[in-house]
């Protein structure tokens, strides 16, 4: 089962609960991987501390022209649609930031002149975290290009697991956070109860809706804010996981690094109760409204 962990917005909680619920799964004896594609700012090592013991350059192919072929006919120019080829005149110039790597100027240049070459955009490490298989992508600075290296994250984690697979997605719901969620079972949304979790969970919502994934919400220091975010979900027939209440032990396990199911049942009970809900609503079962007295 692939398990995303996404949020609308930053600063959320998003890590703290992929990690959580990956040392919960690993703890009770699963087989748990964790892929770390929040690849601008990836933190989710900080809590499972890893030991990194391989590590690969991810490069997407651009263009490069051989002027001594080249007519300056412009097809390169016509066919990109990001505009990561011009040419003017006896010019071609290649905005290689701009470029998706998808080859079409090469396939449509009609004297050859064009072939391609490897761009570096960030690395793929991989290790091992107390029995989770850890894998992480980290995006070049200034590289705006995120989508080919969280496939790359994507790829690595997935192929050959057959156990329980957890991605850290990026926030928003931009192109990165879509790639990183594509082809999961099941996304947990995690927001808070103010007016900017309730904006921005509306948008996650509907970016999860197109994707016709199943879903379902965790609200992060539910006991904060306002009762909006459990009306809006409650409405829309949204399965509301868990309501974690603000806790200072929290906090302070966060400042220290450490996950909170590592410090006992008391949070222990809250990852397990997320974890069955998800395995009934994966099965067809009618699923609970999870709430603190619950946990």
């Amino acid at each position: 089962m692939i398990i995303s962990i996404a949020s609308g917005k930053g600063g959320t909680g998003k890590t703290t609960i992929a990690t959580s619920l990956a040392f919960y799964l690993s703890i009770n004896g699963a087989n748990v991987v964790f892929l770390d594609c929040d690849v601008e700012e990836p933190n989710s090592a900080l809590f499972l501390k890893p030991g990194i013991d391989k590590s690969q350059t991810v490069d997407i192919p651009v263009p490069a022209v051989d002027f001594k072929k080249c007519t300056y006919c412009g097809k390169c120019a016509e066919v990109c649609a990001y505009h990561a080829i011009a040419v003017a005149k006896k010019t071609v110039l290649v905005f290689t930031e701009l470029c998706h790597g998808c080859g079409g100027c090469a396939l449509f240049c009609p004297e050859g002149a064009i072939s391609e070459v490897g761009r570096d955009i960030g690395v793929v490490e991989e290790g091992d975290a107390f029995g989770i298989r850890f894998i992480q992508g980290r995006l070049s600075i200034g590289e705006p290009m995120a989508v080919p290296l969280i496939r790359e994250v994507k790829r690595c984690g997935i192929e050959g697991s057959d156990g329980v697979i957890i991605i850290d997605v990026p926030p928003g719901t931009s192109c990165p956070v879509i790639e990183s969620i594509k082809g999961s079972d099941f996304v947990i949304l995690v927001t808070e109860p103010t007016p900017f979790g309730l904006n921005d969970l509306r948008l996650a919502v509907e970016t999860v809706k197109k994707l016709d994934i199943d879903f379902g919400v965790v609200i992060n220091r539910s006991d904060i804010g306002d009762k909006e975010v459990e009306d809006y979900c409650k409405d829309e027939n949204i399965p509301i996981l868990a309501e974690i209440p603000y806790s200072r032990d929290i906090a302070v396990l966060y400042s220290y690094g450490v996950s909170m199911v590592v410090e006992g049942e008391k949070y222990r009970k809250i990852f397990r109760k997320i974890w069955e809900t998800i395995k009934k609503l994966k099965s067809g079962q009618s699923w609970p409204i999870v709430g603190e007295e619950d946990v």
